[in-house]
C-alpha cells in the first residue's frame, strides 16, 4: 500500500511556527556576529588605549551585566532600567565643556569629536563605545542570542537596542557639564531638531541646569545638501526657545568653520569649500541669555 506523504494539519501548524521563529520573525537585522568578543575587545581597547583615565573596569562583568538586560526576555519588553547595572559598571566622568550632542549627523560627529580628543560625544564614552553600530537581541525562554532577526523600533519601541541607547543618552546628559555643544544638520529631511527624537526626549530633560554654564548650537549644512534650516528658523528656533525657557544661556552659529573644514576634506573642489567661501562671516550669530533660575 502506498504511504501517504500528507502531514496532519496540527503538525504542519507547529512546523510553520517553528520555522517562523527560527528564521525571520522580525524585520530588523539579527544580532551582530561575535558580539561578545567585539564588545569585550572594545572595552579593553577603551580602558587601555582610547581613554585610560577611566581606570580599571571589569570587561567580562560588564558583558554579563549588558547581556542580562535582554537575554531570556521578550525582545519587545526591554526597558532602559534593565541596563542599569551595566551603566553603573561602565559609567565614568565626562570632562566639563566637552559634551557634544547631535541629531542626524552621527558620522560627522564621530569624526569631529576625534574619539574624545576634541569633544566627548556619547559614542566616545565607554558605555557608548561599547555598543556603537552594533545590533543585538535575545529570545523569550532562551539563553541564546537571536542571530536571525531583531525587532525594529517600528515593530516595538521597547526593544533591546532602543532601550540601551535611551539609557545611555539619559546617563550622558546627566553627566554633562560646563559648556554644552549641539551639532545639528541644517539639511536634514524632517528638520534639524526632530521631535520626537533622542535629544528632545531623553537628553534635554535630563540636563542638570546647575552644572551647565552655556549651550552652544551649531547648525551645519551638508556640503551637497540644501540650506533647509538655520539659527532662528523652523525647528532650530523651536530648540532655542525651549532651552531659553528652561533658563539656559544659548548661542547659535550657522556653518561653524571648524566643522566646515572637516566636511570639505571629502569635497575639496566643491564651491562651498573654496577659500573665499570658508572665510565668509557666519550667516548668523545669535546669542541669547536667560538667567532666570
Amino acid at each position: 500500500m502506498m504511504k501517504s506523504f500528507f502531514l496532519p494539519l496540527s503538525l504542519i501548524s507547529v512546523l510553520n511556527s517553528f520555522s517562523e521563529v527560527q528564521g525571520g520573525k522580525w524585520k530588523g537585522e539579527g544580532t551582530t556576529q561575535n558580539l561578545e568578543s567585539i564588545v569585550i575587545g572594545r572595552c579593553y581597547e577603551y580602558i587601555r588605549i582610547v581613554n585610560p583615565s577611566v581606570g580599571e573596569k571589569n570587561c567580562s562583568e560588564m558583558w554579563e551585566a549588558f547581556k542580562s538586560a535582554f537575554i531570556n526576555k521578550d525582545p519587545c519588553s526591554i526597558v532602559p532600567k534593565d541596563y542599569e547595572l551595566f551603566i553603573n559598571l561602565s559609567s565614568h566622568p565626562i570632562p566639563p565643556n566637552k559634551s557634544l550632542f547631535w541629531e542626524n549627523n552621527q558620522l560627522l560627529v564621530n569624526s569631529f569629536a576625534g574619539r574624545g580628543r576634541r569633544y566627548m560625544s556619547l559614542a566616545d564614552t565607554l558605555f557608548g563605545f561599547f555598543g556603537d553600530f552594533l545590533n543585538w537581541c535575545g529570545q523569550a525562554n532562551s539563553t541564546g542570542l537571536d542571530y536571525e532577526s531583531c525587532p525594529t523600533t517600528q515593530e516595538c519601541a521597547d526593544n533591546a537596542v532602543e532601550s540601551f541607547w535611551r539609557m545611555a543618552s539619559i546617563t550622558y546628559a546627566q553627566h554633562s557639564s560646563g559648556v554644552i555643544h549641539i551639532l545639528l544638520n541644517g539639511s536634514a529631511v524632517g528638520g534639524a531638531y526632530p521631535v520626537p527624537g533622542f535629544f528632545a526626549d531623553f537628553e534635554i530633560p535630563h540636563f542638570r541646569k546647575d552644572k551647565i554654564s552655556q549651550i552652544v548650537i551649531w547648525v551645519v549644512d551638508d556640503i551637497k545638501g540644501p540650506d533647509t534650516e538655520s539659527c532662528g528658523t523652523h525647528s532650530v528656533k523651536t530648540l532655542e526657545n525651549k532651552l531659553e525657557n528652561l533658563g539656559y544661556n544659548v548661542t547659535c552659529t550657522d556653518n561653524y568653520k571648524s566643522v566646515m573644514f572637516l566636511l570639505c576634506v571629502d569635497y575639496p573642489d566643491h564651491p562651498k569649500c573654496t577659500l573665499s567661501s570658508l572665510h565668509f562671516p557666519h550667516k548668523s550669530l545669535e546669542t541669547r541669555s536667560n538667567h532666570t533660575t
